[in-house]
């Protein structure tokens, strides 16, 4: 009997999250070596190594696509810690939710949310 598939069905051209790990990404058959910011159609390097340099700044790649994702996932890391205050006010303001959680976590819900067609985006920090 052979194993079955459970990569999630995405439409051509988005960034499905095969893998994370040893400081990179393979995001839609492509290696991304750091830290990045991953929208449906693109992936961007974010210069942001640990949760607490995570500021709404950092997220304007993210906060000026037209129309926004309605949700931007966060992977703060390794281990779950809390968010940098305001931030969550911050991005509700340009009509964003923010989900705050760890990068595998977010890995995983990310390509969840994409083949559910969701206006979703995620900012990951690279884990070793």
């Amino acid at each position: 009997m052979g194993g079955a598939d459970i990569t999630p069905l995405v439409a051509d051209g988005r960034q499905l999250i095969d893998s994370y790990g040893e400081g990179r990404f393979r995001i839609a058959g492509l290696v991304h070596a750091g830290s990045v910011l991953v929208l449906p159609e693109r992936v961007e390097p974010w210069p942001v190594t640990e949760a607490a340099e995570v500021t709404f700044a950092s997220l304007a790649p993210v906060t000026e696509e037209e129309p926004p994702p309605e949700i931007l996932l966060v992977g703060c890391g390794k281990s779950f810690g809390p968010a940098p205050a305001g931030l969550g006010a911050a991005l509700r303001q340009a009509a964003v939710a923010l989900e705050w959680m760890d990068t595998g976590a977010a890995c995983r819900t990310f390509n969840v949310l994409l083949a559910e067609e969701r206006r979703v985006a995620a900012a990951l920090i690279a884990v070793d």
